[in-house]
């Protein structure tokens, strides 16, 4: 059943909510708000890519306070193993059994700290969670929601002592996005609350888990006009021809795309999806799942130029999707 105007309507309204709870600790950065919400409610994963003391790790504090479920934290580094990410079994001696000791990323939203500080063990224990919402300790598998969500964050200056995230691994976050430095009146009112260390401690849970999951089927319901997925199947194609392009969007991004679209869409207050979305999202969406010929990228060359391209190069439907 399609998601009717009155429920996109509520959604939008709900949305628009969990927005202004998220900005009382993330001041003049209500796109990138919007975008993480989203993220939130197709039941993806984030990662929050900027420099340092721009508020990577709070945006994603006062997203986990946001929703009433469980949240954890985890520094990533580079001695840090994959049991101490998904957890292990451990020998109880006074039962004479085996228990499972559950690890941090069995929570509603984890937060992976500098996840490019671990090494590549520990992050591919990630790959099964991201995907498939399970992990598997000693051959049996456990749920870990939902919902659930990872927003990890990572630092593109400092590389020294960090592992490269694999094409794999990227390709599993739903989106990647910054925050960048605010503008002068935002900077003057935080200045102005300096003394508020914590700003993320003092917003209140909004929303509880289980309508997060009620959220995210609403807006999976959103309609889509067959014109739009051959615009979306035509993007892939064309970032995939591009001679500077050494890996293009995969079919799990175009999903991802589409997804992401549908909640875009009802947090507009609409119960159609149309291109417009789509070129809104397009860079958080699908900029990080392409890789760039080496040769390209010392000539200067940009994923944020190449995608541009495609998007220009790429008619849209000319027809409004049906309502």
């Amino acid at each position: 059943m399609s998601t009717t105007p009155e429920q996109a309507t509520w959604f939008a309204d709900s949305f628009t909510k969990l927005v202004a709870n998220v900005e009382q600790a993330i001041v003049g950065k209500n796109n990138t708000v919007r975008l993480a919400i989203t993220c939130l409610l197709t039941e993806g994963h984030l990662l929050l890519e900027d420099v340092p003391g721009t508020g990577k790790t709070m945006l994603a504090k006062t997203i986990a306070n946001t929703v009433q479920g469980s949240h954890s934290r985890i520094q990533f580094t580079p001695d840090l193993l994959p049991s101490d990410v998904i957890g292990g079994t451990v020998y109880d001696q006074r039962s004479g059994e085996f228990e499972l000791r559950r690890g941090p990323i069995f929570a509603t939203v984890v937060l992976a700290d500098e996840i490019n500080r671990a090494s590549p063990k520990t992050q591919s224990a990630l790959l099964e969670v991201m995907e498939e919402g399970q992990v598997t300790i000693d051959g049996v598998t456990h749920p870990v929601g939902p919902p659930f969500m990872v927003i990890a964050t990572q630092n593109p200056i400092e590389q020294a002592g960090t592992y490269r995230l694999p094409e794999a691994q990227l390709d599993r976050f739903l989106m990647r996005t910054s925050l960048g430095y605010p503008d002068e009146a935002s900077t003057v009112r935080l200045l102005a609350e300096a003394s508020n260390r914590n700003r993320s401690s003092s917003v209140k849970p909004l929303i509880t888990s289980q309508a997060v999951v009620d959220m995210a089927a609403l807006a999976a319901d959103v309609h889509v006009d067959p014109s739009i997925l051959v615009y979306v199947s035509r993007i892939a194609e064309a970032t995939r021809r591009e001679p500077e392009v050494r890996l293009g969007v995969s079919i799990r991004g175009c999903m991802a795309f589409m997804r992401c679209a549908k909640t875009w869409a009802a947090s507009m207050g609409r119960h159609y999806v149309l291109p417009d979305d789509l070129k809104e999202l397009a860079m958080p969406v699908l900029a990080h799942r392409m890789l760039l010929d080496a040769e390209a990228e010392f000539a200067g060359a940009t994923v944020a130029n190449v995608l541009s391209r495609v998007l220009s190069s790429v008619e849209p439907p000319s027809e409004r999707a049906a309502s």
